[in-house]
């Protein structure tokens, strides 16, 4: 079955800096679109970023173009999310997703989800 593993969340201080990846199995990992989403506290699911099958096109939602970068690595079956200048408001569960359909529709239509990894940027 389709597993997606988050790993790399934790504690960091505002300014920081964190890495996340998420490790796929169970699918053709390259012919899938790859998101990333956070759910914060009371608040609903957001849709962070986007990169189509090969790499070769992200999308960013507004409040973190600039300082977060999605990539894929299609050989180890593995996307990341680089997350910069982090902000106390930034706090939230972060999850990856899975669709087979393209990026031109990047916001929904995600078929599989990770569990998720916490992350707790303190003031």
């Amino acid at each position: 079955q389709v597993q997606l593993v988050e790993s790399g969340g934790g504690l960091v201080q505002a300014g920081g800096s964190l890495r996340l990846s998420c490790a796929a199995s169970g699918l053709t990992f390259s012919s899938y679109v790859m998101g990333w989403f956070r759910q914060a506290p009371g608040k609903e699911r957001e849709i962070l970023a986007a990169i189509s099958w090969s790499g070769s096109s992200t999308r960013y939602v507004d409040s973190v173009k600039g300082r977060f970068t999605i990539s894929r690595d299609n050989a180890k079956n593995t996307v990341y999310l680089q997350m910069n200048s982090l902000k106390p408001e930034d706090t939230a569960v972060y999850s990856c997703a899975a669709k087979s359909s393209p990026i031109s529709s990047w916001s929904s239509g995600y078929e599989y989800w990770g569990q998720g990894t916490q992350v707790t940027v303190s003031s």
